[in-house]
């Protein structure tokens, strides 16, 4: 990488008046540091050198006043290129820009400038124009700064409307959380106040059980003479044979309703005729005999032969 202090011997030597011409010294890089330290050279011819880029801190050189970059290498230009507000006279003829930074807008000292023979942007290469004559050459800065104070507003308006936007979205998120938090307060103040509800319930729960249970001992306390003296005697417990009696007194009967029922099958029906049945009524009309000495039984017996 050569530099201008490396071939030519010192920038002071190079400087001729307030002229300094750097031109066909073959530079890679632009050596900013000992141009700073030169105010005195307003004009810098930088031509027919191999400069890709600038540094950033080119821009710090606001004293130049024409500025030559023609025959170079250039894809683009500082950002901050700008700030050279002293420039009057700019050449860039046969570098290879598209586009000039928006801080060009800021150079409204420039007079001249020459775009020839770049690959710009369409837009671009039509407001810029030919630069074949001094009128032209004019022509074209004045042209090129509208255009570019122009795009200036463009993105100035554009970044307000962003702006816009980002506030009105930050305005949206921040009565979204004030929502959220309303809400969140109001949950909590419900959950409170249920708990608070739930809270006096069971402590009326409470003192309603404790007077529950000191009335139950003067009840108790009230009732317990009464039961000596004037209370009913309690019963006698149940015999521990009751269901056993039940039972027999069932099948007893069940028994005599089956004698019943075959003695009146004897007497009544056709079966009365039969070997069994004939021995049934024998025992019967025996025993009917035999009771008829009894008033009572007689009395009944009459009775049930009427009926």
């Amino acid at each position: 990488m050569t530099k201008a202090g490396s071939k030519g011997g010192n920038l002071r030597d190079k400087l001729d008046g307030n002229e300094l011409d750097l031109s066909l010294s073959d530079l890679n890089e632009v050596p900013v540091k000992e141009l700073a330290a030169l105010p005195k050279a307003t004009v810098l011819d930088l031509s027919c050198n191999k400069l890709s880029t600038l540094p950033s801190d080119f821009c710090s050189l606001t004293h130049l006043v024409k500025l030559d970059l023609s025959k170079n290498k250039l894809q683009q230009l500082p950002a901050d290129f700008g700030r050279l507000v002293n420039l009057q006279h700019l050449d860039l003829l046969n570098n290879k820009l598209v586009t000039l930074p928006v801080s060009f807008a800021q150079l409204k000292n420039l007079k001249w400038l020459d775009l020839k023979d770049n690959p710009l942007d369409p837009v671009l290469a039509k407001v810029a124009g030919d630069c074949l004559d001094e009128k032209q050459c004019k022509q074209c800065a004045n042209k090129v700064l509208q255009h570019m104070k122009a795009v200036q507003a463009d993105q100035e308006r554009e970044r307000q409307r962003r702006l816009e936007v980002e506030r009105e979205a930050e305005k949206k998120r921040e009565a979204k959380q004030q929502a959220k938090e309303a809400k969140e307060r109001e949950l909590r103040k419900r959950e409170k106040a249920e708990e608070k509800e739930r809270r006096r319930k069971e402590y009326d729960a409470q003192k309603a059980s404790k007077r529950e249970q000191e009335k139950k001992p003067k009840k108790e306390t009230n009732q317990a003479p009464k039961s000596k003296s004037g209370s009913r005697p309690r019963k006698p417990p149940p015999r521990k044979h009751t269901r056993s009696w039940v039972v027999l007194k069932v099948l007893l009967l069940l028994l005599l309703l089956c004698v019943a029922g075959g003695l009146v099958a004897c007497r009544v029906t056709r079966l009365q005729h039969q070997p069994l049945c004939n021995s049934v009524n024998t025992i019967y009309d025996n025993a009917v005999q035999g009771l008829r000495h009894h008033e009572i039984l007689q009395w009944v017996l009459q009775t049930d032969s009427q009926q």
